[in-house]
Formats: structure tokens, sequence, C-alpha cells
């Protein structure tokens, strides 16, 4: 419930305070006294769009604070958007001269959006813009789904989710298709990269191998030399020359006889003798050398015209075997994924038809919900419009099918047969100002919340008079049974009925104009009544008129809970 608005610099308001209550709280004044404004305060501790405009003319700022208290039920819905220990919470805007905007929530500050959630828990607001809403389909579709109870939420959230599931799927499909001359050019690269690569069929160390083995070649005369004159060099071939391990053999010879006559020849033996023999080995090697560079496989021209194909295979594939080879394999997954293509697509056809025969059974059950509940809201709109001076009145609610969308597969059309003998047709075709006004009540009172929420209307008597008015207020009175409401209005008959009623007025003094908030009782009452009805304080019949209007209320009172 919202117990004290707090207004400061906004527009002709200087400083204002309201105090509220339970059931029936009623704001009047003349016109262009500033009735508006209260209801812009109220839009922007909703969120609404904030602009310089409202700021008063020579403040900095404007401020708006809301009080609201707190029923278990509410600290409960909001959660953890508020503290904990809550009993009342305070919301508020400031708005700049410049425009900028800052919002609060018990004191910590917010975005608007975040403002807009928590007020939207604790605030309905209608004022006369939603004449013109309630007649688009969104807008009712949007009244039957509240009517349909918390599982239709649920239902609507899986519908939005079924929704862009099949947009995903189609986008894929559609993607798959679209990519086709991409991917015949992907897999032709593919196939001439892997025939190139496994036509070279490059091996690890290869590259290395051959470029060891050009020297080779490249140097082989030269080398066949150089072994040969070292081998002959220790082991000659002749029987007329004696080479380097035949001396050596002889002057072994010589030591190995004088082996043990003195010990510190021995050792110099020994090293002798193993000196014999690895010049032996050595003669042996490089014989073994010379006849594997005889054998040496292939000739100079194939291996340099080898290495360069690998030489090039490797630049082009990453600079080396390694990442060569790990191209190709690169290759052969590409060709395998793309090659499935028409099983891919298949299998996208097959997801786009899931997804679509889901999207369509949620779809089902919100339009079974939504008939339900339109049928359900239909006759509680009927039964508060018989109330509302409209007994003749049928209104029912068309569901009809369209396209599946986000938010389901449906269209709502409110229909109403203002008369006997009119024509039935949809509301925005045949209901005046007066009778879009008593319908929008009757669809507030048949769909609204609970108890906990505060109900704000904002001139919802436009366009009507007379017993139509007092129909209106006796309707007002039912909904603000054990609720709380807050209304702006124009009309005596809904003023009369107020269980607590403030004034708006304008005063212009010293080239200012300012307008102030005052709570009415006992004769002020009645004289705003005498104003109302268009008459001066010394209008005898007026006086008694306004008067009989308090009387009436306090001589009929509403059931508490009657409205809900």
């Amino acid at each position: 419930m919202l117990l004290e608005l707090r207004v400061e610099n906004l527009v002709l308001i200087e400083r204002a305070e309201l105090r509220l209550g339970a059931g029936l709280n009623v704001i009047t004044g003349e016109t262009g006294a500033g009735k508006t404004m209260l209801a812009s305060a109220l839009d922007l501790l909703l969120g609404g769009r904030s602009r310089s405009s409202l700021v008063r003319q020579g403040a900095a700022e404007a401020y708006v604070e809301g009080v609201f208290d707190l029923t278990p039920a509410l600290r409960e819905r909001l959660g953890d958007r508020i503290p904990v220990d809550a009993e009342d919470l305070v919301l508020a805007r400031r708005v700049t001269a410049e425009g900028r905007t800052r919002a609060y929530i018990a004191g910590r500050s917010a975005t608007a959006g975040e403002l807009r959630e928590v007020a939207e828990v604790l605030i309905a607001f209608t004022g006369q813009h939603e004449h013109r809403r309630l007649v688009e389909p969104a807008a009712q579709l949007e009244l039957v789904d509240g009517a349909a109870g918390s599982a239709q939420v649920e239902r609507l959230i899986a519908m939005r989710g079924a929704h862009d599931a099949v947009r995903d799927a189609e986008r894929r499909l559609r993607e798959l298709d679209e990519r086709a001359a991409e991917r015949e050019r992907q897999l032709d690269v593919a196939r001439y990269e892997l025939d190139e690569i496994e036509r070279i069929a490059p091996q690890p160390g290869e590259a290395e191998e051959l470029a060891l083995q050009r020297d080779r070649l490249r140097h082989l005369d030269r080398l066949v030399r150089a072994a040969g004159a070292a081998a002959e060099s220790i082991d000659v071939d002749d029987a007329d020359v004696r080479g380097i391990s035949s001396l050596a053999g002889v002057g072994l010879h010589e030591l190995e006889a004088a082996e043990g006559v003195d010990e510190r020849l021995d050792p110099l033996i020994e090293r002798y003798r193993a000196a014999s023999i690895e010049l032996a080995d050595l003669a042996t090697d490089l014989r073994g050398y010379l006849a594997d560079l005889d054998g040496e496989p292939g000739n100079l021209e194939a291996v340099e015209s080898r290495l360069a194909e690998l030489e090039r295979i490797l630049r082009k594939y990453g600079g080396s075997t390694e990442e060569a080879l790990a191209h190709a394999e690169r290759c052969r997954a590409l060709l395998d994924e793309l090659g499935d293509v028409e099983g891919a697509r298949q299998r996208l056809v097959e997801a786009v038809a899931g997804a679509r025969e889901h999207r369509d059974d949620v779809a089902a059950k919100l339009t079974k919900a939504r008939r339900a509940a339109a049928k359900t809201l239909a006759g509680e709109v009927r039964t508060r419009l018989r109330r509302l001076a409209m007994e003749a009145a049928d209104f029912r609610i068309d569901v009809s099918g369209v396209a599946p969308g986000p938010s389901g597969a449906d269209t709502v059309e409110f229909v109403l047969q203002a008369n006997p003998g009119a024509p039935a047709a949809p509301l925005r075709e045949v209901a005046s100002g007066g009778e879009l006004s008593r319908v929008l009540l009757a669809l507030v009172g048949a769909a609204g919340g609970g108890a906990d929420t505060t109900y704000v209307l904002d001139e919802i008597d436009a366009g009507i008079g007379g017993r139509t008015a007092a129909a209106l207020g006796a309707e007002l009175q039912h909904l603000a049974s054990g609720r709380q409401v807050l209304c702006i209005t124009h009309l005596p008959q809904i003023a009369a009925l107020a269980d607590r009623h403030s004034t708006i007025v304008k005063a212009v003094g010293r080239g200012t104009t300012t307008t102030t908030i005052t709570p009415l009782s006992g004769e002020a009452v009645t004289a705003e009544l005498v104003r109302m009805l268009g008459a001066d304080e010394g209008d005898v019949a007026a006086l008694q008129h306004a008067e009989a209007l308090r009387m009436a209320r306090d001589s009929e009172p509403v059931v508490a809970g009657s409205g809900t």
C-alpha cells in the first residue's frame, strides 16, 4: 500500500506531500490545476520516461518519493530486490534540469528498469492512455493472459523458448543452403591440397636426410680420394710398399721382446699395442666407408629434384613435415564433414520439423488456457458492466488463430454490443469514450491483482456523467473494498465516495504559478463537491446536492471484499 507520496519541483508543484490509506483515495481539482502532474509523479516512480520539462522552472531538479507498506506477500514477491528485514519501502526518482535521471530503491541507486520492476509489483497504474491501449490486440491479449493465472506465465516463457528454437533451427538450415557454393569451393580446395600432399608423401626426417645425401653426392670424388688415401697410408695393398700399420707391427714386435725388463716401459708397450690395433680398425672402417660411397643410391640430380619437391610442399603447408601432414589430416576431416552435407541437411530438416511440432504443442496449450480465461473474464466483465449502467450490453472475447509467434498463435479481440439491436463489433469500432471508461474499469476489476496492489486510476471517468457516473462510483467502491485505490477524477459522484479526499489547487502570485495538494475533510469536502457540481459556495441547491452525495455514501456501505 502507498502510504505517502512526496513531490518536489515537479512542473508547477514546488513541494507537496500526499498521505494515503486503504480504500478509495480521491484527488480532485479544477481543470488546469495540475492533476496530471500527480499522474506524472507516479509515472516517474514506475520507471517512466524522464524529461527536463518535468522540472519546475528555476529548479535544479525534480524529486518524487513514494513510501510503501509491505505485507509478507509483497516481500516474498519482491524477493532479493529489497532489504530482507524491510517493513516499508521507499522508492524515489530524481530528474535534473538537463533531463538526467537517477532512481533509488530503499536508499540505494538503481536503474529506471530496476525501479519499474519493483514498482509494478506495488502499483497498477491505469490512465487515460489506457483507453487507447485497451483497443490494441496486444493489450487485450495481455489482459487475457493475466486472467489465465500464474501458470500462464510459465506457458508464455515456454512459448518464447519454443519459438526461439524454431527460428534457430530454421536459421541453421537456411545458412547451410546459402553456403552451398562456398561449400563446393572448400571441397575442391581440400581435395586438391590433400592430393598434392599425398602425391609428394613427405616422411618425417626425409628432408634432412636428403640434404645430407645431396651434400655427400656433391663432394663424392673428394670424399673418395681423401678416405682412400688415408686407408692406403695405414695399410698399403702392395708388397713393395710398407704402410703405417706394417711399420707399427715391426715396432710392436721389438717392444714386446723387451716387455717385462723395465716396469716404466711396460705401460708404453701397452699403449703402443692399443694404437696398433686402433690403426688396423681405422683402416678397416675407412675401407668400409669407401664401400658405402661406391653404393650411394641415386644420383645428385634425382636427390636434388626430390628435395626441391619436399621443400616446396613444406613451405606451402606450414614449414615442416609435421605441419604438412597435420594439414592433410585437416583436409580429410573437412572432406568427411562437408561430404556428409546431405546427411547434415536432412538432420537439420528433421530438427526444424521437431522444433515446429514442439512449438505448436506449446501454442496449443496457450490457446486452450486463453479460451478458458477469455470465457471467464468476459462473464466477469458482463457482470460488472451491468453494475455500471450497461445492463443490456453484451461483451465477449474472441480468440482467433494466427501464425505462431513468440507469444503464441492467437490474437484476441474484445467485442462489445453496447445496446440491443446494435451490431456487435470490435471495441475500437463501437465504444464511445464513456463506454470505454466503463469497460476499462470492469476489466480492471475483473482481471486485476490481489489486495496488495495499489490501483491508480487517472481520469477513468472521462466522457461520462449523470447516472452512469454514480454507477462508476459504486464500482470503484467495490474495487476499493479490501484494497487501496487512488482515483484522479472530475466527477462529484465519485469524489463523494472517497475514504480520503485531497484537492489540487493552482495559485498565481508574484509572477509565478504554484500547485499545492491539500487534504480535505468535513465541510471542506462538501465545498469541493459544490465546486465540482459547477456551483458557487452560496448555491443552496448545490450544497444540498453535495451533502446528499456524501450521505448516500455513508448510508450504503460496501461489504469488504465484494469487489474482488
